[in-house]
C-alpha cells in the first residue's frame, strides 16, 4: 500500500499538533486556525470554521485564560488533572483537523490513537515534571515550568505545520528524554 508523502505530512501535522494540545489544549488549536487562514494550512472536510473570525476569537480567549490560570498556585494542579481527558479530546480534534484527503474510516482511528495518544503521553508527562517540581520547589518552580509548557506548545504547533516531519522526530527524541528525566528524577537517580 503505496502512503502518498502529502497524506503522510498531514497525519505529521495532525500528531505535531495533539502533543501540542498536551502542554496547552488551546493554544496549538488557534495557530493551527491562525495558519489556516492565513498561511494556507489545508483543513479536512468539516474543520474549515477552525479559521473563522470567531473561533480565532474564542480560541484565543480560551488559550489566555489557560495560560494565566497556569500561574495560579492549585489552579494549575486542578488544570492538570482536569485537563488530561480535554487534551486527549483536543489531540484527536487537532489531528484529524489536518488529515486532508485521508478517508474517515483511516483518518478517526489514526487520530484517536496516534492524536489523542500523543497528546495524553505529553500531558502525563508533563504533569509528571510538574509534580516533582512542585514536591521539590514547594510550587515556586511552577511559574517557570508553566512558561517552559507554554513555549513548548507554541514551538511544536509552529514547528508541526512547518516542518512536519522532523517535528514529529523531535517529539519523539524529547518524549524519550522526558520518559529517561522523569524515571531517574522519581528514582532519586542523579541525571
Amino acid at each position: 500500500m503505496d502512503v502518498p508523502l502529502q497524506s503522510l505530512i498531514a497525519v505529521a501535522i495532525g500528531i505535531g499538533l495533539a502533543a501540542a494540545t498536551g502542554f496547552r489544549v488551546f493554544l496549538p488549536l488557534l495557530i493551527a486556525g491562525a495558519a489556516a487562514r492565513w498561511a494556507d494550512l489545508p483543513l479536512a472536510n468539516g474543520f474549515q470554521w477552525l479559521a473563522t473570525t470567531n473561533a480565532l476569537l474564542a480560541l484565543g480567549t480560551a488559550s489566555v485564560v489557560e495560560v494565566a490560570a497556569y500561574y495560579i498556585p492549585i489552579v494549575d494542579h486542578a488544570l492538570d488533572v482536569l485537563g488530561g481527558p480535554v487534551a486527549v479530546l483536543a489531540g484527536v480534534f487537532a489531528s484529524a483537523s489536518t488529515m486532508v484527503d485521508i478517508r474517515p474510516g483511516v483518518m478517526w482511528p489514526i487520530a484517536v490513537v496516534g492524536g489523542g495518544g500523543m497528546a495524553a503521553l505529553v500531558k502525563v508527562m508533563s504533569a509528571l515534571v510538574r509534580t516533582k517540581s512542585g514536591l521539590w520547589t514547594a510550587g515556586l518552580a511552577n511559574p517557570a515550568v508553566s512558561t517552559g509548557e507554554t513555549a513548548g506548545a507554541i514551538v511544536t504547533a509552529i514547528a508541526a505545520i512547518v516542518f512536519p516531519l522532523i517535528c514529529l522526530l523531535g517529539i519523539a527524541v524529547l518524549l524519550f528524554w522526558m520518559g529517561r528525566r522523569a524515571r531517574q528524577m522519581w528514582s532519586g537517580k542523579p541525571a
